[in-house]
């Protein structure tokens, strides 16, 4: 359950570093049936956007199913999460970041 909901912040985290908003909340309707996740409008949110292509992408925190293994087509070793840890690692460190 951990790997899952470590790998939807490292979306979220991409989703910044590619100047990009997210919103994270419990979604819900108001009694004149406006929807709302957390304290933020839909309607706004979406409104901003009008006119443009745009990507949206809806995860639940508290699934709990657990994350299948994969393994890495660089080193060959099992991981689970969005990419192999090791082969991030390295990349970081060559790229001068670590």
């Amino acid at each position: 359950m951990g790997f899952r909901r470590s790998s939807i912040r490292e979306l979220i985290t991409a989703a910044y570093e590619l100047e990009g908003h997210t919103l994270q909340g419990v979604i819900r309707r108001d009694a004149d049936g406006r929807w709302f996740i957390g304290s933020q409008a839909l309607d706004e949110m979406l409104q901003r956007y009008e006119g443009h292509e745009v990507a949206l992408i809806y995860l639940d925190f508290a699934d709990d199913r657990p994350m299948e293994k994969k393994i890495c087509r660089t080193c060959g070793r099992e991981y689970q999460g969005t990419e192999c840890p090791v082969c991030r690692e390295a990349r970081i460190r060559l790229r001068g970041r670590g």
